[in-house]
């Protein structure tokens, strides 16, 4: 019988780091192993680069040598400039068995500080692709976007996704899952009667309502201060932030500038499945929808009684020109896969699990103080809806972005 297709859980990638297919300079603690995926961490040293690269036919270590501009110390901590590319090789390295492939992106909290980064691998043709049976080292390309930063050895900024076989489920799959095991939820500004789209994924449109409060997301300030990631809860929001207050429904995004933002639907990601939140057809304009891009299972998995499903935190930068977005529009959507197994603790269920972002509305990175303005307005909610919302097969065509966006 062949094996099982599907994402590898957490007590799976224990057993790949048990058998010597993944192994790291250091120990890997239990913190690092989510449900789905498990967290890289940087290495002792930092390549400052001239330009971006990929391999191609070539190990990575020898093409480093055309491009590096110097080396930065990592283990006593070092300072990342803004629009600067540098590589990182990572801790771990992989001997993958046949049948084995993966994929990475950023961590959540590395996107919401819209800090870049990319995994790249011996001979790769591709970022944030692991091949089939991959055996070698990891390394990271990384830019800081927004604000300047201090990383050190150890750092987790990034998370590999290992699978085996062809996971990811169809269409019509995900409308029958959703029908028996709900994915999607009404979020503050939803009302009765309206259908989530499925078109090669699920799609997620936009909150420029103000419900709840005006606060509808956060705009990152052109700012020359530095945010050290090691340290926790140590930053004043309107230090780097400005609040994105709620108007007419609609937000001239300003070219080049990233946005936090927050979908209108709650998502909840059934224990057996994943989801990635997948790039969006460029036709639809000319702005990136997502920089991080797992929802492990137990996302929006809440206890009973409460709130079922949570909102996707969108975070958004305008390329070229100025776009308009008004609410409901569409923005991002997310593609699905099959566990291989169910994951032996969800995301959210303790501790050493994720789960800051598990009851989020706009939450920042875990750098920030809370900010009292947004959680004010999420107590100004109203009673969110706990019955799902259905699901509705459509078209790429029939769902693309709202007419009335405009670019100025």
């Amino acid at each position: 019988m062949a094996p099982m297709a599907g994402v590898l859980a957490r007590q799976q990638l224990r057993d790949l780091v048990e058998r010597g297919a993944i192994s790291s300079d250091s120990d890997i603690p239990a913190e690092h192993f989510q449900p789905a995926s498990l967290d890289l961490t940087l290495g002792k040293v930092a390549y400052r680069l001239r330009c971006s690269f990929l391999p191609g036919n070539r190990a990575v270590r020898e093409k480093l040598l055309e491009y590096q501009m110097g080396e930065l110390d990592l283990e006593h901590g070092a300072v990342l400039e803004q629009d600067r590319p540098y590589l990182i090789p990572l801790n771990e390295r992989l001997t993958l068995p046949a049948g084995i492939r993966g994929r990475a992106n950023p961590r959540s909290s590395t996107g919401r500080i819209d800090v870049f980064t990319r995994l790249v691998t011996d001979f790769g043709q591709h970022f944030d692709e692991v091949r089939d049976g991959y055996q070698g080292e990891l390394f990271l390309e990384v830019v800081p976007r927004s604000f300047t930063i201090k990383v050190r050895t150890g750092l987790r900024l990034n998370q590999l996704r290992l699978s085996s076989g062809f996971a990811r489920i169809s269409d019509a799959e995900l409308v029958a899952l959703s029908s028996a095991d709900p994915v999607a939820y009404p979020g503050t500004s939803m009302h009765a009667g309206e259908r989530v789209f499925v078109a090669d994924g699920l799609f997620l449109s936009v909150d420029l309502s103000g419900e709840g409060g005006k606060l509808i997301g956060y705009k990152a300030r052109k700012s020359n201060a530095l945010l050290d990631l090691d340290r926790i809860g140590a930053y004043d929001v309107t230090d780097f932030w400005e609040r994105v207050i709620a108007k007419n429904k609609r937000l001239i995004l300003d070219r080049e500038d990233f946005y936090l933002l927050v979908s209108r639907e709650r998502v909840r990601i059934p224990p057996g499945f994943a989801a990635e939140m997948a790039a969006y057809d460029p036709t639809s304009g000319e702005l990136r929808t997502h920089y991080a891009g797992f929802f492990d299972p137990g996302f929006g998995h809440v206890q009973s009684g409460e709130r079922p499903g949570t909102p996707a935190v969108l975070e958004v930068r305008a390329h070229d020109v100025p776009f308009a977005l008004e609410h409901s529009q569409r923005l991002c959507k997310l593609t699905f896969e099959r566990m291989e197994t169910e994951p032996d603790e969800l995301y959210g269920s303790t501790s050493a699990i994720g789960s800051r972002y598990q009851r989020q509305y706009l939450t920042l990175g875990r750098q920030f103080r809370a900010d009292t303005y947004g959680r004010a307005a999420g107590k100004r909610q109203r009673a969110l809806e706990a019955r799902p919302v259905p699901l509705e097969l459509g078209t790429l065509e029939s769902v693309q972005p709202l007419a009335a966006s405009l670019r100025e």
